[in-house]
């Protein structure tokens, strides 16, 4: 597998964006997947997921979201967004990887998009507005938060904010957002067998070490999480995915952020509501959040391969 690091500038106007390429060995190409990575993670937490796709063919693609990896000004900035409409900026950048990738190879090249947990918020907002730019997508690890939360939530933040400004890290938001489904979880690394993330000890270990990883959301972070949450939940905006475009929703059936499996189906009915013609839906057995670093990872690797191979044009 090649890496190869690309930039370029936000939609918020001021800051460069740190984005990946990983591709064959052999330079041959079949086809093209973008990733897009969760909540305090980056694109390089991926790289044993890309590994396997580069070796099937594929040119796997990903960029570190605002606030996070190696796309922050400073630490100040992680778990910061921007100033204005930060949902619609992620999902903006989003596009412009999108749009960078399919200008620099074969537009007949088949593409595909993966989005796992926040990422999968804002993959679902993506596929509104700029599904008819991909062939097929993989939403991992979401969930279905009730919309009086997502309201709850951001008026909270907008009144600490006023007082504390947009770059607060408040734990009484932090500690509301991970709310009933996480609490027969350990949640900040201190018992891996029982972490929320997943069985796998030293997936855990790894990512409660590693300071790309630890720090904490803003309060501004959190309002282009619920903004983002709060968009996805309303079928007239879901009714604008293109209705032919393959879906496949997967999550590990213990994932506090699907609400074990039942925030996950019912993203699936509301697919299946507005009229989607091509959605599945697999939970993985005793998995946790991090499906794609699970011990049975590799049976989740060949159900994304093969479910891709079944959509390849």
């Amino acid at each position: 597998m090649i890496r190869e690091d690309f930039h370029f500038l936000s939609k918020d106007g001021k800051t460069k964006i740190h984005g990946v390429r990983f591709l064959p060995d052999n330079g041959a190409m079949n086809g093209i997947i973008q990733l897009v990575h969760g909540m305090q993670e980056y694109v390089g937490r991926y790289e044993e997921f890309a590994q396997f796709l580069t070796e099937k063919g594929f040119l796997v693609v990903a960029h570190d979201h605002l606030g996070h990896g190696e796309s922050v000004r400073d630490k100040e900035h992680l778990g910061y967004f921007c100033e204005k409409h930060p949902s619609d900026v992620l999902v903006q950048d989003i596009y412009q990887v999108t749009t960078i990738t399919k200008n620099g190879y074969d537009r007949s090249l088949p593409y595909f998009i993966f989005g796992h947990s926040m990422g999968s918020y804002l993959l679902r907002k993506y596929l509104t507005r700029y599904g008819s730019e991909v062939d097929g997508a993989i939403i991992c690890g979401t969930g279905c938060v009730p919309d009086a939360t997502c309201f709850v939530g951001m008026m909270t933040c907008r009144f600490i904010a006023m007082f504390r400004g947009w770059h607060y890290r408040s734990s009484f938001v932090k500690n509301g957002t991970f709310g009933k489904p996480y609490k027969r979880f350990n949640l900040d690394g201190s018992d891996p067998k029982n972490s929320w993330l997943s069985k796998n000890e030293e997936n855990v270990k790894a990512y409660y070490k590693d300071p790309k990883c630890t720090f904490d959301f803003t309060l501004n972070g959190y309002l282009g999480l619920f903004s983002t949450v709060s968009y996805d939940n309303k079928d007239k905006y879901v009714r604008m995915t293109p209705k032919h475009l393959p879906l496949f929703l997967i999550s590990g059936a213990e994932d506090p952020v699907g609400d074990a499996g039942e925030g996950v189906k019912k993203v699936y009915q509301q697919y299946k509501r507005v009229g989607l013609e091509d959605v599945t839906m697999k939970l993985y057995d005793n998995d946790r959040h991090e499906i794609i670093n699970e011990p049975d990872r590799y049976t989740v690797y060949e159900d994304v391969w093969n479910w891709i191979q079944m959509h390849v044009r």
